[in-house]
């Protein structure tokens, strides 16, 4: 049995960030993260697929400052340098598989799309420096929480270990539509508590992304920004992901659906979207050096069957995400229940400072028999 006074669900931005915010006002929590690497849908990766500090990102790479301040205030606390998402030069549209693609002028973007040098996994580094080694726990999955009179109490898992947690307040900084599926909840959440979970579509979970790397950014020689959109396929738009340090790549979203990607198969879809570069960019992207390709309908940590079904986008809400026996206890902190920034880097951010902040009054007004740690 651990004891702690803030079990913290999922270590990506927003878990991160409400650790942050507890431990620096001297609260005591336990952040539990089912997989083995923080971040959560930030993943920053090389060319082998692994996490690598000067990555390709295959989740969220763009964010806007000047109309997302959360995320941009936290990236100047953070001192994280950006830069501009390439936009220079001609863009590509294929309209139909009979017609050559057509070229148009580019024009400048506005707002600009901002990117972070190093990749988006630079921010959970960034939140991860400050942070008690011994309060995170990877690996370790939420298999079901218990209401008590004093607590709550979770039965996680990890490797062959069954252990129990209490805690006197939690926060679920994972998506809705996730956290219903995944924990047991006694007693049961109000069945319409339930549904709102349930119906909330969990942001990336039905898309999936490929990049093509190459030695040089040869498309820009050519005039080219790197955009593109195609109602062809299989990449339905598509853009520069060049790093900061100037290692050079294209991405693209699949623009056929979860059960379609996954009938066709890994090496047909890339095989085809190097085919897609070829058409639009020339021969010069016939030879990637590496691809990546993630999937994140495929993620069980990410999608459930629904969001095979439904690429909706989140639309966050000011009322309650909790209610009935588990109001005074569970708060809710995933982006996708951001009332503004739903479903974007910026609602993480907004949504964990909420519940960092309901957290901490909480734990000053609601009774525990736990001792304070």
């Amino acid at each position: 049995m651990m004891d702690t006074q803030v079990a913290i669900l999922g270590a990506g931005l927003a878990g991160l960030n409400a650790a942050r915010l507890l431990h620096r006002g001297g609260i005591d929590f336990m952040l539990l993260e089912a997989r083995d690497r923080p971040g959560g849908r930030i993943f920053t990766a090389g060319e082998t697929g692994k996490p690598d500090e000067d990555g390709f990102d295959l989740g969220p790479s763009w964010f806007w400052p000047g109309m997302q301040p959360p995320i941009g205030d936290l990236v100047i606390e953070l001192g994280i340098p950006a830069f501009g998402q390439h936009s220079e030069g001609d863009v590509v549209f294929e309209r139909m598989s009979r017609e050559a693609p057509h070229r148009f002028r580019g024009m400048r973007q506005e707002p600009q799309s901002m990117r972070l040098a190093g990749g988006t996994a630079a921010v959970i580094r960034a939140l991860m420096r400050d942070l008690p080694a011994d309060s995170l726990h990877f690996g370790t999955c939420v298999e079901s929480m218990r209401l008590t009179e004093n607590c709550v109490e979770l039965s996680v898992h990890r490797t062959d270990v069954r252990e129990t947690v209490r805690a006197a307040q939690v926060i679920a900084a994972i998506p809705p539509r996730i956290l219903a599926a995944t924990v047991q909840f006694d007693p049961a959440p109000n069945p319409q508590t339930l549904k709102h979970w349930q119906g909330t579509p969990t942001w990336m979970a039905p898309h999936a992304k490929v990049f093509a790397i190459y030695e040089r950014p040869f498309w820009r020689d050519a005039g080219f920004s790197g955009t593109a959109q195609s109602m062809v396929g299989p990449l339905a738009e598509i853009h520069d992901a060049t790093t900061a340090s100037g290692r050079a790549a294209l991405f693209g979203f699949i623009g056929i659906g979860a059960q379609q990607r996954a009938s066709l198969g890994e090496d047909a879809l890339l095989a085809a979207c190097v085919e897609q570069f070829v058409r639009i960019f020339g021969s010069d992207a016939a030879n990637p050096r590496a691809m990546l390709y993630k999937d994140w309908a495929a993620d069980p940590l990410t999608a459930t069957p629904e969001d095979w079904l439904s690429v909706d986008h989140p639309h966050g809400t000011a009322e309650n995400w909790v209610s009935g026996p588990w109001v005074d206890r569970l708060t809710l902190a995933g982006s996708e229940t951001s009332p503004r920034e739903a479903g974007y880097l910026a609602g993480a951010v907004e949504a964990s400072r909420r519940a960092a902040e309901n957290t901490t009054k909480r734990l000053a007004t609601v009774s525990t028999g736990m001792p304070r740690m």
